[in-house]
């Protein structure tokens, strides 16, 4: 394998075999002696984001002693190619310093280049905001991306500028010691106020676009905490804890106990007082904010705390359901 392959997309993992030689050295040592085209920062951030199993089990911790004859898979994110190009597009700009920068997103930004969004989203404003001082450890698609809120969800994101600050955060992200609260708006009034959700979530075998609650041995673990804020007309203000981060996860934990987000496209049929609202005040997006954010910064270790208002449209579908 070389480094020129390991940027094109691969429908497979790169697996192979622990050689005799990497016999009792630390995983991240030892795979990129068995993998020279990939870094031994590039295999730390991958083992954080757990995209690399021995003997088909998920290795967590860098420091994890290899065996000779272990057979090791490592999944390597697909990479767009390097010529994302840097944008001059507003950014709120919450906290920066020379390791990350706080991101208060607002809606309707796309985090990272994709199909059908190859331009205009976070990281081609990062990319000129920056001026080439973000982590590549996340792969060239998203440069300084450690996490991502969905392209509808406005709030708080963290992004790494140094490498040091990048495997820093990912494996607090791992670790789930990330501070992660969203404010959202659901339909009805759940019962019991507060709870806690958990269940996997995978691909919908129905529609591809859409995430789902799946059975044991699919998907991925997700746990969310919510708490009633504030009852509405036909509604409930809550706040979301986010336990682990998948994708769609709140959105599609709500959905799962009947109180799905107003607004949501994908997983929301709310009746039709709630819906002629929605129209009155053109609300066309799930109502979903990230509004705190806190960690240990991965390189001065202080702690670090932010909070984001509730964005505007937010504010006037609130009081118009406080009616």
């Amino acid at each position: 394998m070389n480094a020129a392959q390991t940027n094109t997309p691969a429908s497979e993992p790169l697996t192979g075999t622990i050689p005799g030689g990497v016999d009792g050295q630390r995983i991240d040592a030892g795979l990129a002696l068995a993998e020279p085209g990939l870094s031994r920062e590039r295999i730390k951030a991958l083992i954080v984001q757990g995209a690399v199993t021995i003997e088909g089990k998920p290795v967590t911790r860098p420091s994890v002693k290899l065996a000779a004859g272990q057979r090791y898979a490592i999944a390597v994110p697909a990479a767009l190619p390097l010529d994302t190009q840097a944008q001059d597009i507003a950014l709120c700009v919450v906290y920066e310093d020379a390791d990350l920068l706080v991101i208060d997103k607002p809606a309707g930004l796309v985090v990272h280049p994709a199909a059908g969004h190859a331009d205009g989203t976070l990281v081609n404003a990062l990319l000129h905001h920056c001026a080439g001082q973000l982590s590549g450890i996340g792969g060239v698609a998203r440069p300084g991306i450690v996490h991502r809120i969905d392209k509808d969800t406005s709030g708080l994101l963290v992004v790494a500028k140094t490498d040091a600050a990048h495997l820093g955060l990912a494996a607090q992200f791992a670790e789930h010691s990330i501070n992660r609260r969203y404010v959202a708006i659901v339909q009805g009034r759940p019962s019991p106020a507060d709870g806690t959700v958990r269940g996997n979530i995978g691909r919908s075998d129905h529609d591809r676009k859409k995430m789902a609650m799946v059975g044991e041995g699919r998907g991925k673990h997700a746990v969310t905490h919510f708490t009633t804020e504030e009852r509405l007309s036909g509604a409930t203000r809550i706040e979301c804890q986010l336990e682990t981060g998948r994708t769609h996860q709140v959105r599609v934990h709500m959905a799962s106990i009947g109180h799905a987000l107003l607004g949501d496209p994908l997983y929301s049929k709310p009746p039709k007082p709630l819906r002629d609202l929605l129209k009155a005040v053109d609300f066309r997006r799930q109502a979903l904010h990230a509004q705190r954010l806190g960690f240990i910064h991965p390189v001065t270790k202080s702690e670090c705390d932010f909070f984001s208002p509730i964005p505007a449209d937010m504010a006037e579908l609130l009081d118009r359901l406080r009616v």
